[in-house]
């Protein structure tokens, strides 16, 4: 055994987790999670390729699209690659430092996406209830702000856990209970005083994809007030159709994760499998879901993607043709 300097540890890596009980056939699970890996890529690439393209998409709705797509993106980074590792070389081993970013990175997105949900649901309840003012209160300049606030908030919070991080001692055991770092888990590994640790990791939590879940059932609930006030059943059909595709967004990123913050914390000891099972749910799930649940649901994105293709597609045939 070796010593970390910075940490005081017996340890000089932490071992990752693959999927406890099914190391036998590893090689065959890594071929559903490399096609959701390249599913993830494509998908959210393709969504801000095709924002960043198309001028008429520059409104509020499609912006905050693209930065949901750069969220997932980010997140399925540094998580699918740290699971492939392990499928495909059976490779646990990652250092403090490199655990330690990999789990600033991934609480990063993960607030990231989920100040963007609810940036989204804004978006819904202003465009359902003063459909008449939108383009006046989501102005390009106030979108600029929502997105450099989000950031400020998101890197605010999330830079003091790693710094935290440092001064414990890691001696009880160094494997992790899931395929990547984070910050619950690396807390149960710790044998020192590690209450600021998680009294902070409990207040970035609440402050943030806590709050964030408060305020955007709150839109919810205004947005449905709203849409009850309209007199015709084919108005509140539409209004309502507006809004599937959001709240598929907010029910795959926020179940496992609720479920998974109120186990580590406060449940019974339970098998390993379950943890693991809800955490990708929670980090693997949306990055895939949200590219296809937004593009079968928004006709402009299909419309879109569809005239990039065939415009491809015809001036392949063109090429052929001359020469």
């Amino acid at each position: 055994m070796h010593y970390e300097n910075s940490t005081n540890s017996i340890f000089s890596t932490f071992l990752v987790t693959g999927i406890p009980g099914l190391e036998a056939v590893y090689i065959w699970i890594s071929i559903p999670f490399s096609v959701m890996f390249f599913m993830t890529l494509v998908g959210n690439m393709t969504i801000i390729a095709i924002i960043w393209r198309e001028q008429t998409l520059h409104v509020p709705m499609y912006l905050f699209l693209a930065m949901l797509a750069a969220s997932d993106l980010g997140l399925s980074l540094f998580t699918f690659p740290t699971m492939l590792r392990i499928f495909w070389l059976d490779a646990r081993e990652i250092t403090f430092s490199a655990c330690f970013t990999q789990m600033f990175f991934i609480h990063t997105f993960q607030d990231f996406e989920s100040a963007v949900i609810l940036a989204m649901a804004f978006d819904r309840y202003v465009a359902i209830s003063y459909p008449l003012h939108y383009s006046s209160i989501l102005t390009h300049s106030v979108i600029a702000k929502i997105g450099v606030a989000i950031a400020v908030r998101t890197f605010t919070v999330q830079v003091p856990l790693p710094v935290l991080l440092r001064r414990l001692c890691f001696c009880r055991s160094n494997a992790l209970s899931h395929s990547y770092c984070l910050h619950p888990d690396i807390l149960k590994l710790s044998c020192s005083n590690t209450r600021i640790n998680s009294i902070f990791g409990l207040f970035v939590l609440l402050s943030t994809m806590g709050l964030d879940f408060l305020l955007i059932l709150i839109s919810y609930i205004l947005i449905l007030k709203t849409v009850l006030s309209i007199a015709s059943h084919g108005g509140r059909l539409k209004a309502l159709n507006t809004c599937i595709s959001h709240l598929c967004a907010v029910i795959l990123f926020f179940t496992p994760m609720i479920c998974l913050s109120i186990l580590h914390r406060f449940g019974p000891k339970l098998p390993s499998h379950i943890y693991v099972t809800l955490a990708n749910m929670h980090f693997l799930i949306p990055p895939v879901m949200n590219p296809i649940v937004y593009v079968v649901k928004t006709k402009p994105i299909q419309d879109k993607i569809l005239k990039l293709f065939i415009k491809k597609g015809s001036g392949k045939s063109k090429v052929t043709f001359i020469t």
